[in-house]
């Protein structure tokens, strides 16, 4: 499962992944771009899936599940990749607190209650990984102005990593962050440095690689500082 997936990162990571032959069943806030975008994709991929799934909203995550449950039994992989940036170049000074709540509910909370709702199904996997698409303007030897919502969010984000990493560990399951580098999306704009297929290349190797580290925040397939 891809959240955020019907653009930038998260649909290429699912392009990845269904042509490695793996049924991956993408999400998206708005059906009315997720689902045409996904029937499109089958013409390629049989094996690539939709389903609706607002990260910030309960009813919407416990429906995924129920999804997932009946139709699959497990999940190996969990791709926790949606994610906002609406503060970008704004100064903590003036920050509105309801920006920087806003923030949090998508790239904090929605990867937190997804994978403690998807705990059951990922135990049951014999395999199973969590793989949280992070930055490194949350590193704490890169914090600095400006973004300050961001920022806190992915850092907060890659805490919680660690700590679920720890906790899951006793089920065999590997949680392990990922910065894609700075790549042309609509998040990343046309001026990025990097391309959207060398964004998803980390993610795609925690999802597929016989040996990956557990509990890590990576970068082109290496471990860095958190």
């Amino acid at each position: 499962m891809v959240t955020g997936s019907n653009r930038g990162i998260g649909l290429e990571i699912s392009k990845q992944l269904a042509s490695r032959d793996i049924t991956v069943i993408m999400t998206s806030r708005n059906i009315l771009k997720g689902r045409p975008l996904v029937n499109e994709l089958r013409k390629q991929w049989k094996h690539v899936w939709y389903h609706q799934l607002d990260v910030t909203d309960e009813q919407s995550i416990q429906d995924v599940y129920q999804y997932m449950d009946n139709s699959y039994g497990k999940l190996d992989i969990l791709i926790n990749n949606a994610g906002i940036f609406q503060d970008e170049g704004r100064s903590i000074l003036d920050l509105e607190l309801s920006m920087l709540r806003s923030t949090m509910e998508t790239n904090l909370y929605g990867p937190v209650r997804l994978t403690q709702v998807m705990l059951p199904l990922l135990k049951k996997s014999e395999d199973a990984r969590v793989i949280n698409l992070s930055s490194t303007m949350g590193q704490f030897n890169q914090l600095g102005r400006l973004s300050a919502a961001y920022r806190v969010s992915k850092t907060a984000l890659n805490a919680m990593t660690v700590i679920f990493s720890t906790e899951m560990s006793a089920y065999k399951i590997k949680v392990n962050s990922v910065h894609p580098g700075w790549v042309k999306t609509d998040m990343g704009g046309p001026g990025a440095s990097g391309s959207v297929e060398e964004g998803a290349d980390s993610a795609v190797w925690l999802a597929t690689a016989d040996k990956i580290p557990n509990g890590q925040f990576i970068y082109n397939r290496k471990t860095i500082n958190w």
